[in-house]
């Protein structure tokens, strides 16, 4: 606290400032004389610099308010130790003079002391008077009144004494104390009243919001701040407190009066949220206020609907009382207010559909358990085709009535937004040559201006709702099981439909990937629902095939290619999976059904070969050999049949890569070719090495040898290492370990010819593997008869021979290094 000092102490103030004013030019007369006699040594010695001179560590004022406010505490404990150990002594006289005198005194105090302007002390007399006025009450209600019920006693008290506050403080404005003392006791004559009274939970709520009401009251007339800070409080706390009585009352009413009841008091709550909401200036608290009252007016009216409609219709109930209020939207009130409802709408909204999801979520994700027992039968129902344990869902129906009541209200958002209706190239129209004044629809190549995000993106969320409502749908109305196929194939249809109409027509791109990805995820639950009978199956993923084929023809005719690529990619795995289906109901081995599904990456590749450089091309190669790959897995149990299925996805892949733009696939097909070779000796037990390295050998001489024409600068190493390296290393592992003299006679024979290649060709890569395979052959086959003859030896003449090799190496060492250069420089000058 800070106050204005009487004249006496700010005189006092004046001089002690002046002296350090005094004190701070001596310094800087000492420093300016110190600096001079740096600058002219011959003026004056050099004085060393001062010490700074020390000011008080505290300020008069702040010490003057901890003084009186220690003061203040002391007299305020003094006062109630009297009061609970002394009152005994005195009669009851002397007691009300006591009591009397020294409350009054305290009160009395402070008028004297905001006449000299001694605020601070005034605030800390009159704290104290406050105080005492408390003891007062209680000693009345010890001495005076000891039977009166202590809440009812406490309720009274506490009215008098904030009214009795309130008067004090405005009587002497000077004072704050008083009044922020007298909004906080104001919180508790009401509902101590209604608990003293046992006036029962309704009358309790209806105190506390009475009680917000006055403190919001308060808080937007009040000019003092620290009024405001309590009265906020208090309302906030009083607010939250009696709405969520009378919250647990609606909810736990039994009928319809029960429930009006306890609406009243939530519209109260509401109303008293909504006016402060109006009154407020700041936009965050405004919106804030708004947010509770208009959540507190939807349980209001949701609670009696409530109870009025049968227990199915609790959800809808409150989700048509949030719809109602979004027609606050379109009112003059302010945006604070607006912004407010809106979003505690929207949040009702929000948890209606999160009541949905196990609805959908068993709609969506029912059908898989089919996957583990297909063709068992066909279910009576479209419940009894979700073949895992349905999620707690009650009542169905209402949860697609529901979400198309939110998706309505989405679509209906996305048309107010701002911008919604100024989108551009939705129907663009030209006038054609010839035809004056008759307009028709731009060309689908013509680039269309994009809905705005907001509407654009409530119509994906408008979308995605409706197709949740339908998708729960034959579920809520127990349609046969034959019939639930069809809506799900139907739905499907209508948002490949969708799709391409929507991007075609420049409504929103967005929109369009939605309603495909809706497509897919309901085709994907449809394809599983169908398992249950073979009949659906395949007629389920023949019709589904179909569709995104049209789907794919319709996109490309409106130069959708985003559509088409996603589409032409799921109906390439629908026609995968029904060659599957149809191998299994023909009773086909799987191995079988594996070489059925290459039809699938064939017909792939004589499609791709047709579209040439289009925008199809690549997911319909990418999905073709996807089908191709799973085809070799189904053949992967039976090796020959592997075998085939590999050289098969070989020869696909070779006719793929005939086409100029697909040249790199040719590498793809001979690594097809190799296994399938390799898989084939496999199967034949053939365990000879040379008979799996020869065949990758000899291709890739073949490709070195071509690309040593085409680019002589190419390294041996790059053209012929990997070739020779294939046969090579494996025969020289396998000639180390063969106890035979064949193997390492035709491969010593292979490496010598490998070097003389190389040494006529001069080709670095051929001359070192022939030669040094062409040596570790050597020193395996005479590895014996030099360990024979060292045997006969004795064991002295190692050593002298390897002292003697070393002697002779050691006085030509030179001549030997220019030799080991002159080897190097020929090896550099191969290629």
């Amino acid at each position: 606290m800070t106050n204005i000092p009487p004249p006496a102490e700010e005189l006092r103030l004046l001089d002690l400032e002046l002296h350090r004013l005094d004190a701070r030019r001596s310094q800087l007369l000492q420093r300016r004389a110190w600096l001079l006699s740096v600058l002219h040594p011959a003026v004056a010695p050099a004085p060393a610099p001062p010490r700074p001179a020390r000011g008080p560590q505290a300020a008069p004022p702040n010490v003057q308010n901890v003084l009186l406010t220690l003061g203040g505490i002391l007299l305020t404990v003094a006062a109630i130790a009297f009061t609970l150990v002394s009152w005994g002594h005195l009669g009851i006289g002397g007691r009300s003079t006591v009591l009397a005198v020294v409350t009054l005194t305290a009160l009395g105090v402070p008028v004297l002391l905001l006449r000299r302007k001694l605020r601070s002390t005034a605030e800390t007399v009159a704290a104290l008077g406050l105080a005492l006025t408390v003891l007062d009450a209680y000693a009345v209600h010890a001495v005076a009144l000891p039977e009166t019920d202590p809440l009812g006693f406490t309720a009274a008290a506490t009215a008098v004494l904030s009214t009795l506050w309130a008067a004090y403080g405005v009587s002497f404005r000077e004072l704050r104390l008083p009044p922020a003392l007298a909004v906080a006791g104001a919180q508790l004559p009401l509902f101590l009243w209604a608990r003293a009274a046992d006036a029962g939970e309704h009358a309790t709520a209806a105190a506390l919001l009475v009680t917000a009401a006055f403190d919001v009251a308060i808080a937007l007339r009040a000019g003092d701040p620290g009024v405001r800070v309590i009265a906020t409080v208090g309302a906030c706390a009083t607010g939250l407190w009696g709405a969520a009585g009378a919250g647990h009352l609606s909810w736990s009413a039994t009928d319809v009066p029960g429930a009006a009841q306890a609406g009243a008091l939530l519209l109260l709550a509401a109303s008293i949220a909504l006016v402060a909401a109006w009154l407020i200036t700041q936009s965050p608290q405004a919106t804030g206020a708004a947010f509770a009252g208009g959540l507190l007016a939807v349980a209001a009216a949701g609670g009696v609907l409530r109870e009025a409609l049968p227990a199915a219709w609790t959800v809808p109930a409150y989700l048509a009382c949030a719809i109602a209020l979004l027609a606050l939207v379109r009112t003059p009130l302010p945006q604070a207010v607006v912004r407010g409802t809106a979003g505690s709408a929207l949040l009702v909204h929000a948890l209606a559909a999160l009541w949905t999801l196990p609805a959908l979520v068993t709609a969506l994700l029912g059908p898989v358990g089919w996957a583990g027992k297909a063709w068992s039968g066909t279910p009576r129902n479209t419940p009894e085709a979700y073949a895992v344990p349905q999620l707690p869902v009650h009542h169905p129906a209402m949860a697609s009535l529901v979400l198309a009541a939110i998706a309505g209200v989405t679509f209906t958002a996305s048309r107010l937004l701002p911008g919604a209706t100024e989108r551009q190239g939705a129907a663009a129209l030209v006038t054609p040559p010839g035809g004056a004044g008759v307009p028709t629809p731009a060309p689908a190549h013509e680039p269309h201006a994009e809905a705005p995000l907001a509407p654009a993106a409530a119509l994906s969320g408008a979308l995605v709702l409706a197709w949740a409502a339908l998708l729960v749908l034959p579920s809520a109305l127990q349609l046969p099981y034959a019939a639930g196929v069809s809506a799900y194939i139907t739905l499907t249809a209508a948002l490949l439909a969708i799709s391409s109409l929507v991007v075609s027509r420049g409504v929103s791109k967005g929109l369009g990937l939605t309603s495909l990805c809706l497509a897919v995820a309901s085709s994907v639950s449809v394809a599983f629902l169908a398992l249950a009978t073979t009949g659906g199956t395949l007629g389920t993923l023949g019709v589904l095939t179909v569709l995104f084929l049209v789907a794919t023809v319709l996109a490309v005719r409106r130069g959708v290619t985003v559509v088409a690529s996603v589409a032409v990619g799921v109906a390439v795995a629908y026609a995968t999976a029904l060659v599957c289906a149809s191998g299994a109901a023909w009773n086909l081995r799987p191995e079988h059904t594996g070489l059925l599904v290459l039809v699938v990456p064939a017909l792939g590749a004589l499609a791709a070969a047709r579209l040439g450089p289009h925008p199809l091309t690549p997911p319909v190669e990418i999905t073709g050999a996807l089908a191709g790959g799973l085809a070799i897995v189904l053949t992967a149990g039976h090796a020959p049949t592997l075998a085939l299925a590999l050289a098969l996805g070989g020869a696909i892949a070779a006719g793929t890569a005939l086409r100029t733009d697909r040249r790199p696939v040719g590498y793809a097909a001979g690594l097809l070719f190799l296994l399938a070779t390799w898989v084939r000796l496999a199967a034949w037990a053939v365990d000879i090495p040379e008979a799996y390295t020869l065949p990758v050998t000899v291709p890739a001489l073949l490709i070195g040898a071509l690309r040593l024409r085409r680019a002589p600068q190419t390294s041996s190493w790059t053209a012929y290492g990997p070739g020779l390296a294939a046969t090579l290393l494996p025969s020289l592992v396998a000639a180390w370990s063969d106890a035979h003299w064949q193997r390492p006679l035709l491969l010593g024979t292979a490496a010598l010819l490998i070097t003389l290649v190389g040494a006529r060709h001069r080709l670095q890569a051929p001359l070192m593997l022939g030669g040094t395979t062409l040596a570790l052959v050597a020193l395996h086959e005479l590895a014996p008869y030099v360990v024979q003859v060292v045997d006969a030896l004795p064991r002295w003449l190692p050593p002298a021979l390897a002292g003697l090799l070393l002697l002779a190496i050691g006085a030509t060492y030179e001549q030997r290094l220019r030799d080991a250069r002159r080897v190097r420089d020929v090896l550099g000058r191969m290629h």
